[in-house]
């Protein structure tokens, strides 16, 4: 397919799902705001509004992303938090003359070993490593937000994060979908009576429509931006209680390991592909994995085949070879020997694409075997201006409320970064002091001739990677517009055979997968959040699901 294409070639979908009307109520478009020419913020809804002002204030892209992502961490408490484990944020500057990564996920505490937590049935007897003090390492999201405003923003600390400190001092209505998630994890919630005196009233889960206030968290952001700083967060008094907390409570971390994490500014990965060129975040972000499974699709000539079951099978196979190599040998590149640059290298693709050449043309199905995992959480945020800055931002509590539990007197709600660990003690991404790690979030920016078009992320654990690559092989494999891309069904895998496919995915290849060997069934996927950004004008537009 050339980029002379009709509509009608446009919207082919991978093994010739073709996009109908059905998908358009799941869809939502954001044009640019008069009020804020030549730029936007879009994702969470509070804390895109927020943003949005920033910029029509004279702030930057940073900026607005940063003053977002705080709001957010006070009224999404569920995905994420001020006490959140982390995440990635890839930052394309004045038009693509500069294109950079900020890492603040999690770091493990000191005490940390690999057999830290001993498995029973493949998991950790008590989910040790996903619910308690346990579950929490050294919280990183403060420190990236921090560094990327020192370095690329122009506003001060303390004018970023009053919008924040109003939410959680006047409090913010409560959405169905956040009493919900109370709800749902009600049981453990109540173990933590700091939690419990938060997220519940009369000993219920706060209602829809009830107001969440988080006086303890004001009265921390204050004290934060009285300081213009969150060093006292990392290396004050604030440290120094959270750590206390952690030993009352028979956590790990200590205030040796508050005051020794640092965000780090890293190099992105890129991927060039049809004059595209897409960055994220290296490990222990999950962008390498997608990166991976494109580098098969080109190297395939995946975009020149013709719409056939052998083109779908190419697209699940390539993404399964991807996902086999990520969970065996990917972790903390800086703890443990991870083969990253060998995994994206041309002699490795050709390997892996000639496998994939092969079973497309035996009709059978790689014979790859992984372990699967539920996990969900995680909010995305796009952010551009009118200099031509580009952000786009994930960050996490992991699973929904991370390891439910809160720190009392500060109202963090901790993240449980510990969980993202391999808990078998040989594994490159097994517990280790001060190790980082593997996640699934991976924020993307995508060029085109050298100028920043598309930001990109998702939010649904193990889905992200799943459901970025599958828009990416539409927008830049198959010229696809980023509505069209946003819109078309999705897969999901971790791998192996099993095989989850959107509602809407064709019903004949349905069974013509079934029928080579997959075990197929239907899902749901990550929610994806896009940003355009006409390079001309500036213009943005937006399309999520």
């Amino acid at each position: 397919m050339t980029r002379s294409c009709n509509r009608r070639e446009m919207l082919k979908l991978a093994g010739g799902a073709l996009l109908t009307t059905a998908f358009a109520p799941r869809l939502t478009f954001a044009a640019e705001q008069s009020d804020a020419p030549r730029g936007l913020v879009a994702g969470q809804l509070k804390a895109a509004e927020v943003g949005n002002k920033v910029l029509r204030d004279g702030g930057n892209a940073i900026d607005a992303a940063i003053a977002a992502a705080l709001v957010a961490g006070v009224t999404v408490p569920n995905g994420c938090g001020i006490g959140g484990y982390g995440g990635h944020m890839i930052i394309a500057l004045q038009r693509g003359k500069k294109i950079t990564a900020i890492d603040f996920n999690t770091a493990a505490p000191a005490a940390a070993k690999p057999d830290m937590f001993p498995l029973e049935e493949r998991r950790a007897p008590g989910r040790i490593n996903e619910y308690g003090w346990l579950a929490a390492g050294v919280p990183g999201t403060l420190a990236g937000l921090q560094l990327a405003l020192d370095r690329y923003g122009t506003r001060r600390f303390r004018e970023i994060v009053a919008p924040a400190i109003q939410f959680a001092t006047d409090g913010f209505g409560v959405s169905e979908g956040l009493s919900k998630a109370i709800r749902a994890l009600a049981n453990q919630l109540r173990k933590d009576p700091a939690s419990l005196r938060l997220l519940f009233k009369d000993g219920e889960p706060l209602p829809a429509g009830d107001t969440l206030r988080n006086p303890d968290l004001a009265k921390m952001l204050e004290k934060l931006a009285k300081d213009n700083s969150v060093e006292s967060f990392y290396r004050g008094d604030i440290a120094r209680h959270i750590a206390d907390e952690f030993q009352k409570h028979g956590g790990l971390v200590t205030a040796k390991d508050m005051a020794g994490y640092k965000a780090r500014e890293i190099h992105p990965l890129a991927l060039t592909w049809r004059g595209f060129t897409i960055h994220t975040p290296p490990p222990t972000a999950g962008g390498l994995s997608v990166l991976q499974a494109l580098s098969i699709l080109k190297t395939l000539e995946w975009d020149k085949m013709p719409t056939s079951i052998r083109r779908t099978q190419g697209l699940i196979d390539a993404l399964r070879l991807a996902w086999s190599d990520r969970l065996a040998l990917l972790g903390d590149p800086e703890k443990a020997k991870v083969p990253a640059e060998r995994l994206l290298s041309k002699s490795y693709i050709d390997e892996l694409s000639a496998k994939v050449a092969a079973a497309v043309k035996d009709g059978k199905p790689l014979p790859l075997k992984t372990e699967s995992r539920a996990q969900t959480g995680t909010i995305h945020l796009n952010s551009t201006d009118a200099q031509g800055n580009v952000v786009a931002l994930t960050m996490t509590h992991g699973n929904a409320f991370g390891a439910c539990v809160t720190v009392d007197g500060l109202g963090l709600i901790l993240g449980h970064g510990m969980s993202r660990f391999d808990p078998q003690p040989d594994h490159p991404n097994a517990p280790g002091p001060h190790k980082r790690p593997l996640h699934n979030m991976c924020p993307m920016i995508v060029l085109r001739d050298g100028k920043p078009l598309l930001a990109l992320g998702a939010t649904g654990g193990r889905m992200i990677p799943n459901t970025l690559y599958t828009i990416l092989a539409q927008f830049v494999g198959l010229d696809a517009s980023v509505e069209d891309a946003v819109a078309a069904p999705r897969l999901n895998t971790d791998g192996n055979l099993d095989l989850t496919l959107e509602r809407k995915w064709p019903e004949d290849e349905t069974e013509s997968l079934k029928a080579l060997g997959y075990a197929v069934k239907t899902g749901v996927s990550a929610n994806a959040h896009a940003m355009v950004v006409e390079p001309e004008s500036g213009k943005a537009r937006v399309a999520a699901r």
